[in-house]
Protein backbone atom coordinates (compact mmCIF):
# COMPACT_ATOMS: atom_id res chain seq x y z
CA UNK A 1 0.00 0.00 0.00
CA UNK A 2 0.93 3.77 -0.55
CA UNK A 3 0.97 4.76 3.42
CA UNK A 4 2.06 8.65 4.66
CA UNK A 5 3.14 8.20 7.72
CA UNK A 6 2.42 11.67 9.58
CA UNK A 7 4.69 12.78 12.51
CA UNK A 8 6.25 16.19 14.09
CA UNK A 9 3.72 19.01 14.45
CA UNK A 10 3.81 22.11 16.74
CA UNK A 11 2.76 20.51 19.75
CA UNK A 12 5.00 19.95 23.09
CA UNK A 13 5.00 16.30 21.83
CA UNK A 14 6.93 16.93 18.78
CA UNK A 15 9.73 15.37 19.20
CA UNK A 16 8.35 11.66 20.71
CA UNK A 17 5.54 11.99 17.52
CA UNK A 18 8.99 12.14 15.14
CA UNK A 19 10.76 9.27 17.09
CA UNK A 20 7.04 7.17 17.04
CA UNK A 21 7.01 8.28 13.26
CA UNK A 22 10.42 7.01 12.37
CA UNK A 23 9.82 3.34 13.92
CA UNK A 24 6.33 3.37 12.17
CA UNK A 25 8.35 4.74 8.89
CA UNK A 26 11.41 1.96 8.88
CA UNK A 27 8.62 -1.23 10.31
CA UNK A 28 6.55 -0.31 7.37
CA UNK A 29 9.09 0.10 4.55
CA UNK A 30 10.36 -3.60 5.79
CA UNK A 31 7.22 -5.02 5.21
CA UNK A 32 6.99 -4.22 1.69
CA UNK A 33 4.49 -1.14 2.02
CA UNK A 34 5.17 2.41 -0.01
CA UNK A 35 5.69 4.35 2.67
CA UNK A 36 6.74 8.65 2.97
CA UNK A 37 7.84 9.82 6.66
CA UNK A 38 6.21 13.46 6.61
CA UNK A 39 6.40 16.37 9.55
CA UNK A 40 2.82 17.45 9.23
CA UNK A 41 4.07 21.29 9.89
CA UNK A 42 7.01 21.07 8.09
CA UNK A 43 5.92 18.78 5.01
CA UNK A 44 7.89 19.40 1.62
CA UNK A 45 8.12 22.69 0.03
CA UNK A 46 10.20 21.89 -2.87
CA UNK A 47 8.36 18.80 -3.83
CA UNK A 48 7.85 18.36 -7.93
CA UNK A 49 5.28 17.21 -9.57
CA UNK A 50 4.11 14.60 -10.04
CA UNK A 51 3.83 14.04 -6.58
CA UNK A 52 3.20 10.05 -6.91
CA UNK A 53 6.90 9.57 -7.76
CA UNK A 54 7.81 10.49 -4.37
CA UNK A 55 6.12 6.89 -2.76
CA UNK A 56 8.61 5.30 -5.28
CA UNK A 57 11.57 7.78 -4.20
CA UNK A 58 14.88 6.04 -2.62
CA UNK A 59 15.11 8.71 -0.17
CA UNK A 60 14.94 8.07 3.11
CA UNK A 61 12.60 10.27 5.16
CA UNK A 62 13.58 8.96 8.52
CA UNK A 63 17.61 10.05 8.25
CA UNK A 64 17.39 13.38 10.29
CA UNK A 65 15.50 11.95 12.83
CA UNK A 66 17.30 11.78 16.13
CA UNK A 67 16.22 10.47 19.62
CA UNK A 68 14.49 11.71 21.93
CA UNK A 69 16.15 14.16 24.25
CA UNK A 70 15.35 14.46 27.79
CA UNK A 71 13.32 18.07 27.73
CA UNK A 72 10.37 19.54 25.59
CA UNK A 73 11.29 21.00 22.38
CA UNK A 74 11.76 24.73 21.85
CA UNK A 75 8.78 25.26 19.36
CA UNK A 76 9.62 28.74 18.25
CA UNK A 77 12.68 27.63 17.15
CA UNK A 78 10.04 25.28 14.90
CA UNK A 79 7.54 28.15 14.12
CA UNK A 80 10.52 30.04 12.73
CA UNK A 81 11.29 27.48 9.96
CA UNK A 82 8.00 28.65 8.26
CA UNK A 83 7.65 32.28 9.00
CA UNK A 84 4.16 33.96 8.96
CA UNK A 85 2.18 30.99 8.81
CA UNK A 86 -1.46 30.60 8.99
CA UNK A 87 -2.19 27.22 8.98
CA UNK A 88 -0.69 23.99 10.61
CA UNK A 89 -0.50 21.60 7.31
CA UNK A 90 2.82 22.32 5.91
CA UNK A 91 3.60 22.46 1.94
CA UNK A 92 1.77 19.19 -0.14
CA UNK A 93 0.88 17.51 3.01
CA UNK A 94 -2.57 17.48 1.97
CA UNK A 95 -2.27 16.29 -1.14
CA UNK A 96 0.51 13.37 -0.35
CA UNK A 97 -1.68 12.28 2.49
CA UNK A 98 -4.83 12.46 -0.30
CA UNK A 99 -2.85 10.72 -2.72
CA UNK A 100 -2.07 7.44 -0.22
CA UNK A 101 -4.17 4.44 0.32
CA UNK A 102 -4.03 5.78 4.20
CA UNK A 103 -2.25 7.61 6.71
CA UNK A 104 -0.51 6.15 10.03
CA UNK A 105 -0.64 8.78 12.30
CA UNK A 106 2.11 9.05 14.60
CA UNK A 107 1.23 12.42 16.15
CA UNK A 108 0.99 13.04 19.06
CA UNK A 109 -0.47 16.18 21.27
CA UNK A 110 -2.55 19.22 20.21
CA UNK A 111 -3.33 19.31 16.65
CA UNK A 112 -2.71 15.37 16.43
CA UNK A 113 -4.63 13.49 19.01
CA UNK A 114 -7.20 15.92 19.50
CA UNK A 115 -9.45 15.34 16.50
CA UNK A 116 -9.04 18.43 14.27
CA UNK A 117 -6.62 16.22 11.81
CA UNK A 118 -9.03 13.49 11.99
CA UNK A 119 -12.31 15.60 11.19
CA UNK A 120 -10.45 17.05 7.77
CA UNK A 121 -9.35 13.98 6.85
CA UNK A 122 -13.19 12.48 7.17
CA UNK A 123 -13.92 15.83 5.35
CA UNK A 124 -11.34 14.95 2.82
CA UNK A 125 -12.24 11.25 2.29
CA UNK A 126 -8.64 10.36 3.50
CA UNK A 127 -8.31 6.97 5.42
CA UNK A 128 -6.10 7.17 8.78
CA UNK A 129 -5.11 4.79 11.71
CA UNK A 130 -6.67 5.02 14.77
CA UNK A 131 -10.23 6.52 16.19
CA UNK A 132 -12.28 9.03 14.78
CA UNK A 133 -12.64 12.60 15.35
CA UNK A 134 -14.95 12.68 18.15
CA UNK A 135 -13.77 9.92 20.48
CA UNK A 136 -10.07 11.99 19.86
CA UNK A 137 -11.59 15.19 21.28
CA UNK A 138 -13.33 13.57 23.98
CA UNK A 139 -9.98 12.05 25.13
CA UNK A 140 -7.78 15.11 24.64
CA UNK A 141 -9.79 16.55 27.64
CA UNK A 142 -8.41 14.49 30.66
CA UNK A 143 -11.56 16.75 32.71
CA UNK A 144 -13.92 15.29 30.20
CA UNK A 145 -13.12 12.07 30.18
CA UNK A 146 -13.25 11.65 33.72
CA UNK A 147 -16.63 12.87 33.39
CA UNK A 148 -17.45 9.51 31.19
CA UNK A 149 -15.12 7.49 33.28
CA UNK A 150 -17.58 8.45 36.54
CA UNK A 151 -20.66 7.87 34.37
CA UNK A 152 -19.80 4.11 33.56
CA UNK A 153 -19.01 3.76 36.95
CA UNK A 154 -15.38 3.37 35.86
CA UNK A 155 -13.01 4.01 39.63
CA UNK A 156 -10.77 7.48 38.64
CA UNK A 157 -8.95 9.83 41.43
CA UNK A 158 -10.67 12.59 42.51
CA UNK A 159 -10.11 16.01 41.22
CA UNK A 160 -11.24 19.50 39.99
CA UNK A 161 -10.64 21.83 37.20
CA UNK A 162 -9.36 25.55 37.73
CA UNK A 163 -9.23 28.03 35.46
CA UNK A 164 -6.16 30.42 34.54
CA UNK A 165 -7.02 33.68 37.07
CA UNK A 166 -9.77 32.09 38.42
CA UNK A 167 -10.37 31.20 42.47
CA UNK A 168 -11.12 28.05 44.24
CA UNK A 169 -10.83 25.83 47.36
CA UNK A 170 -9.09 22.30 46.88
CA UNK A 171 -11.20 19.91 48.15
CA UNK A 172 -10.64 17.29 51.25
CA UNK A 173 -11.07 14.62 49.02
CA UNK A 174 -8.38 15.81 46.67
CA UNK A 175 -6.22 16.97 49.32
CA UNK A 176 -1.83 16.76 49.63
CA UNK A 177 -0.52 15.56 47.71
CA UNK A 178 -1.52 15.94 44.62
CA UNK A 179 -1.30 16.12 40.73
CA UNK A 180 -1.30 19.62 38.93
CA UNK A 181 -1.97 18.26 35.25
CA UNK A 182 -2.74 20.62 32.00
CA UNK A 183 -6.28 19.34 30.87
CA UNK A 184 -4.82 18.89 27.30
CA UNK A 185 -1.12 18.02 27.75
CA UNK A 186 0.54 14.52 26.98
CA UNK A 187 3.65 12.76 27.60
CA UNK A 188 3.47 13.92 30.90
CA UNK A 189 4.55 17.58 29.81
CA UNK A 190 2.98 20.34 32.22
CA UNK A 191 2.24 17.28 35.06
CA UNK A 192 3.86 18.27 38.05
CA UNK A 193 3.77 16.38 42.24
CA UNK A 194 2.67 18.92 44.70
CA UNK A 195 3.31 18.08 48.85
CA UNK A 196 1.88 21.53 50.04
CA UNK A 197 0.03 25.09 49.29
CA UNK A 198 3.86 26.32 48.30
CA UNK A 199 4.33 23.65 45.79
CA UNK A 200 0.62 24.24 44.32
CA UNK A 201 1.04 27.50 43.16
CA UNK A 202 4.24 26.94 41.47
CA UNK A 203 2.73 24.00 39.68
CA UNK A 204 -0.06 26.26 38.48
CA UNK A 205 2.16 28.61 37.27
CA UNK A 206 3.78 26.61 35.54
CA UNK A 207 1.00 24.69 34.28
CA UNK A 208 -1.00 27.83 33.30
CA UNK A 209 2.31 28.72 30.90
CA UNK A 210 0.92 25.52 28.46
CA UNK A 211 -3.03 26.01 28.98
CA UNK A 212 -5.74 28.39 30.77
CA UNK A 213 -7.47 25.10 32.02
CA UNK A 214 -5.61 22.82 34.84
CA UNK A 215 -6.79 19.37 36.72
CA UNK A 216 -5.50 18.81 40.43
CA UNK A 217 -5.89 15.47 41.17
CA UNK A 218 -6.03 13.23 44.05
CA UNK A 219 -2.01 11.98 43.75
CA UNK A 220 -2.48 7.96 44.15
CA UNK A 221 0.39 6.49 46.14
CA UNK A 222 1.43 2.90 44.92
CA UNK A 223 2.35 1.17 41.24
CA UNK A 224 1.67 2.63 37.90
CA UNK A 225 -0.12 0.31 35.07
CA UNK A 226 -0.63 0.69 31.31
CA UNK A 227 -2.86 -1.21 29.52
CA UNK A 228 -3.45 -1.30 25.44
CA UNK A 229 -6.95 -1.92 24.07
CA UNK A 230 -7.31 -3.33 20.23
CA UNK A 231 -10.49 -3.95 19.20
CA UNK A 232 -12.06 -3.62 22.06
CA UNK A 233 -9.67 -6.29 23.74
CA UNK A 234 -6.89 -5.37 26.57
CA UNK A 235 -3.88 -6.46 25.65
CA UNK A 236 -1.20 -7.66 28.49
CA UNK A 237 -0.97 -5.18 31.44
CA UNK A 238 2.58 -3.12 31.78
CA UNK A 239 3.96 -2.18 34.84
CA UNK A 240 5.95 0.91 35.08
CA UNK A 241 8.16 1.72 37.89
CA UNK A 242 10.35 5.60 37.60
CA UNK A 243 13.85 4.77 39.13
CA UNK A 244 13.19 8.22 40.25
CA UNK A 245 10.34 10.19 40.98
CA UNK A 246 7.03 9.67 38.82
CA UNK A 247 6.77 8.60 35.28
CA UNK A 248 7.56 12.32 33.82
CA UNK A 249 8.63 13.05 30.43
CA UNK A 250 12.96 12.35 31.11
CA UNK A 251 11.33 9.25 32.67
CA UNK A 252 9.16 8.44 29.81
CA UNK A 253 11.73 8.34 27.01
CA UNK A 254 15.36 8.38 28.09
CA UNK A 255 16.40 4.39 28.36
CA UNK A 256 16.81 3.32 31.61
CA UNK A 257 14.86 5.66 33.54
CA UNK A 258 12.03 3.11 33.84
CA UNK A 259 12.03 -0.76 35.24
CA UNK A 260 9.53 -2.03 32.50
CA UNK A 261 7.10 -5.05 33.11
CA UNK A 262 5.00 -6.80 30.98
CA UNK A 263 3.00 -9.05 31.90
CA UNK A 264 2.89 -7.03 34.85
CA UNK A 265 3.46 -9.15 38.48
CA UNK A 266 -0.29 -8.90 39.77
CA UNK A 267 -2.73 -11.59 41.15
CA UNK A 268 -4.71 -12.85 38.00
CA UNK A 269 -8.01 -11.95 39.62
CA UNK A 270 -6.38 -8.20 39.75
CA UNK A 271 -5.10 -8.23 36.44
CA UNK A 272 -8.82 -9.54 34.78
CA UNK A 273 -9.90 -6.24 36.82
CA UNK A 274 -8.37 -4.18 35.68
CA UNK A 275 -8.20 -4.86 31.78
CA UNK A 276 -12.34 -4.85 32.44
CA UNK A 277 -11.61 -1.50 33.25
CA UNK A 278 -9.50 -0.50 30.49
CA UNK A 279 -11.89 -1.99 28.05
CA UNK A 280 -14.53 0.11 29.38
CA UNK A 281 -12.88 3.08 29.79
CA UNK A 282 -12.19 2.94 25.86
CA UNK A 283 -15.96 2.21 25.69
CA UNK A 284 -16.62 5.19 27.25
CA UNK A 285 -15.11 7.35 25.18
CA UNK A 286 -16.10 5.33 22.06
CA UNK A 287 -12.57 4.38 21.10
CA UNK A 288 -12.79 2.61 17.55
CA UNK A 289 -9.34 0.39 16.60
CA UNK A 290 -6.74 0.97 19.36
CA UNK A 291 -5.90 2.99 22.40
CA UNK A 292 -3.90 3.07 25.78
CA UNK A 293 -5.28 3.67 29.17
CA UNK A 294 -2.89 4.63 32.28
CA UNK A 295 -3.72 3.36 35.45
CA UNK A 296 -2.53 3.45 39.32
CA UNK A 297 -2.63 0.83 41.81
CA UNK A 298 -3.44 2.20 45.44
CA UNK A 299 -1.20 0.68 47.81
CA UNK A 300 -3.25 1.40 50.84
CA UNK A 301 -6.76 0.46 49.39
CA UNK A 302 -5.92 -1.84 46.26
CA UNK A 303 -7.90 -0.19 44.38
CA UNK A 304 -6.76 0.43 40.25
CA UNK A 305 -7.67 4.32 39.45
CA UNK A 306 -8.24 4.85 35.63
CA UNK A 307 -6.13 8.53 34.91
CA UNK A 308 -6.53 8.93 30.94
CA UNK A 309 -6.90 7.14 27.63
CA UNK A 310 -4.34 7.69 25.10
CA UNK A 311 -5.64 8.07 21.28
CA UNK A 312 -2.72 7.36 20.01
CA UNK A 313 -0.33 5.59 21.70
CA UNK A 314 3.47 6.23 21.96
CA UNK A 315 5.78 3.95 19.25
CA UNK A 316 9.36 4.83 20.06
CA UNK A 317 11.89 2.41 21.04
CA UNK A 318 10.66 2.63 24.78
CA UNK A 319 7.33 3.18 24.60
CA UNK A 320 4.60 1.10 26.36
CA UNK A 321 2.29 -0.17 23.30
CA UNK A 322 4.89 -2.53 21.66
CA UNK A 323 6.42 -4.33 24.50
CA UNK A 324 2.67 -5.30 25.30
CA UNK A 325 2.08 -6.34 21.77
CA UNK A 326 5.92 -8.30 21.97
CA UNK A 327 4.23 -10.11 25.61
CA UNK A 328 2.07 -11.76 22.72
CA UNK A 329 4.88 -12.51 20.14
CA UNK A 330 3.86 -9.76 18.27
CA UNK A 331 7.38 -8.13 16.86
CA UNK A 332 7.34 -4.36 16.20
CA UNK A 333 6.35 -4.54 12.22
CA UNK A 334 3.36 -7.09 12.80
CA UNK A 335 2.33 -4.41 15.60
CA UNK A 336 1.95 -1.89 12.65
CA UNK A 337 -0.09 -4.14 10.71
CA UNK A 338 -2.15 -4.98 12.84
CA UNK A 339 -3.29 -1.41 13.62
CA UNK A 340 -3.20 -0.97 9.71
CA UNK A 341 -5.50 -3.56 9.36
CA UNK A 342 -7.95 -2.68 12.57
CA UNK A 343 -7.79 0.59 11.01
CA UNK A 344 -9.28 -0.08 7.57
CA UNK A 345 -12.27 -1.95 8.88
CA UNK A 346 -13.48 1.41 9.87
CA UNK A 347 -14.15 1.51 5.79
CA UNK A 348 -14.98 -1.53 5.02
Amino acid sequence: MKIVVLAGGISTERDVSLSSGRGIYEALKETGHQVILLDIFLGIPDAKEPLEQLFDSETDWAASIRNVSEKAPDLDQIKALRPGYRELLGPNVLKLCSLSDIVFLGLHGANGEDGRIQALFDLMGIRYTGTGHTSSALSMDKNITKQMFKGLGIPTPPSITVKKGASFELPEEIGFPCMVKTCCGGSSVGVYQVDDVFGLEKALKKAFAYEDQVLIERCVIGREFSIAVIEGKALPIIEIAPLKGFYDYKNKYQAGSTVETCPADIPQNLSARMQRHAEAACASVGIEGYARVDFMLDERSGEDYALEVNTLPGMTPTSLLPQEAAALGLSYPQLCEWILQVSLKKYE
